[in-house]
């Protein structure tokens, strides 16, 4: 059976408190072949070539100019994957610390997703207990049928070009929130026909 491979970013904040933003997302980017991986990848690599950049430079929603993040889009929008987030709007979600939050949402994401056989890989870093407790907290969670996830890691998106492509893929679903930007539906357009579902976060105790 071929394993699927999810690579999983977030955008905005996963905080309530002063300046933090009114949504949060966490999206994913969902590959059935880990040769469509190898040559997203690769066309990333090219492309961040092509404009200059030098190898160790990584894609970022916040810190890109959006002509390039449009073009990127472009170039791996025409692969055959997936994507799904879940979209938090804190007008209408209760307060909670950050970390639980960051977490439930990401379990939530992962819950509603078709996975089966799952390998999934989040962005981020953290001492050991924090990602022991977290995975286990997914796994309980999340893989509520037999072989839906067979392992959840945490990655480096310096190290990983999907990772990267998550940020720039969630990037553009958290800019579709800011209705009063100008360019609020422009990069969620490109990808439109990638994206399976975008949930909205379901707070039960709101």
């Amino acid at each position: 059976m071929k394993k699927q491979l999810v690579f999983i970013d977030d955008s905005g904040d996963a905080g309530f408190k002063g300046a933090a933003s009114s949504h949060f997302v966490v999206a994913c980017a969902i590959f059935m072949d880990d040769l469509v991986v190898e040559e997203v990848a690769l066309v990333m690599r090219k492309y961040r070539r092509s404009i200059g950049w030098d190898d160790e430079r990584e894609f970022k929603f916040v810190k890109m100019k959006k002509e390039y993040v449009k073009e990127l889009l472009r170039q791996v929008s025409k692969f055959d994957f997936h994507i799904s987030a879940v979209v938090v709007d804190k007008s209408k979600t209760k307060p909670s610390t950050t970390r639980n939050f960051y977490n439930q949402v990401i379990a939530e994401l992962l819950t509603r997703m078709p996975l089966k056989n799952a390998s999934v890989r989040i962005d981020g870093h953290g001492g050991t207990n924090y990602i022991r407790s977290a995975t286990t907290y997914f796994r309980k969670t999340a893989n509520i049928n037999e072989r839906k996830i067979i392992d959840i890691r945490y990655a480096d998106s310096r190290e990983n070009m999907l990772i990267q492509l998550a940020d720039i893929i969630s990037g553009s679903i958290f800019r579709s929130t800011q209705v009063k930007k100008s360019d609020h539906a422009d990069y969620i357009k490109i990808i439109q026909k990638r994206i399976d579902k975008i949930h909205k976060y379901e707070d039960k105790n709101h």
